[in-house]
């Protein structure tokens, strides 16, 4: 939920065009697991005084992860 309130944050200020929130119910398989790892290792969540939005980066390995969790739950 912090996620899609500060990607709506940054729509509202213009650091982004626009932004399209998804509702999904996804299992925490060790996919998520190691995504989730990946996630609080390598960036920090703004604040809600942000002024800016920084897209977050996926290495090859971690795109893999994602493209496995997309397929397990029927979305790619």
């Amino acid at each position: 939920m912090v996620q899609n309130g500060r990607a709506e944050l940054a729509a509202t200020r213009n650091f982004i065009k626009s932004v399209r929130i998804v509702q999904l119910n996804i299992p925490r398989s060790s996919s998520v697991i190691k995504y989730e790892k990946y996630i609080n290792d390598n960036f920090t969540m703004p604040t809600e005084q942000m002024d800016h939005f920084e897209e977050w980066t996926r290495t090859p390995e971690i795109e893999e992860v994602v493209q496995s969790i997309l397929h397990e739950n029927h979305i790619a």
